[in-house]
């Protein structure tokens, strides 16, 4: 292991806003479940998560933009979120915090009702059949998600994968659940792009761009999912 990646474990154990809990932690009660927003940030605010936060560029561009609300981003790379958690530090962003875990136990360090939004950015798809059940908006991570996510909560995926995209959406349209937007290029748009979707530009987007390949986005809700339960059942069949 290089230096420069001991170095920045080294700092995420000692970063207030970095949170690196065991596997027993996790699965024998997480003491931050339920109360994120009263015992990491010392509030009562809503909760917004990144899933996959990479460096954080979400992460911390929304804590920017939306003080009113705490951010979370979540990553199993110590030394990628590293950067996200330096950069709210040197920042004094009080509202944005990291989360070093695995995904596939995201159910387990939330509570319900304790999230407001999630954001799903530049995943890897999982392109292998095998693999499907890795996607991070696979119906079984939609359940998950629906432990935690407020009713009306909107989850967002913002990927260079059309693949991924149109699995998604044909996922969300499956399980009846209500689409509030869906683009296959948001930089390719008539009217003049702006916001946090357009504004901010991460480090895979960037790579992708200059390789031509088109930005996708879908935002869709969760509500109801659980009465949808007989359609996911067939989906498994």
């Amino acid at each position: 292991m290089g230096k420069d990646k001991l170095r920045k474990f080294r700092e995420n154990e000692v970063m207030e806003n970095v949170v690196q809990p065991s596997t027993e932690e996790v699965r024998n009660g997480f003491a931050l479940k339920g109360n994120w927003a009263k015992d990491q940030f010392g509030n009562s605010n809503g909760l917004v998560l990144e899933l996959g936060c990479g460096k954080g560029e979400y992460t911390v561009e929304l804590a920017r933009r939306f003080p009113e609300k705490n951010h979370i981003g979540i990553d199993i790379k110590g030394a990628r979120l590293w950067r996200g958690a330096k950069t709210a530090t040197e920042e004094g962003l009080k509202n944005a915090a990291f989360m070093r875990t695995r995904i596939d136990w995201i159910e387990q360090v939330f509570g319900p009702n304790e999230v407001d939004e999630i954001w799903i950015t530049f995943p890897d798809p999982q392109i292998k059949y095998k693999r499907a059940k890795h996607r991070l908006t696979h119906p079984e991570y939609l359940l998950k998600y629906a432990q935690f996510l407020k009713p009306g909560g909107t989850v967002n995926l913002k990927c260079d994968s059309e693949f991924l995209h149109g699995y998604t959406h044909g996922v969300v349209q499956m399980l009846g659940l209500e689409v509030e937007e869906a683009y296959h290029d948001i930089h390719d748009q008539i009217q003049p792009n702006e916001g946090i979707l357009f504004d901010v530009i991460t480090h895979y987007e960037s790579i992708w761009l200059a390789q031509g390949k088109p930005t996708t986005y879908l935002r869709f809700k969760l509500d109801g999912l659980e009465s949808t339960m007989a359609h996911w059942n067939n989906f498994k069949a």
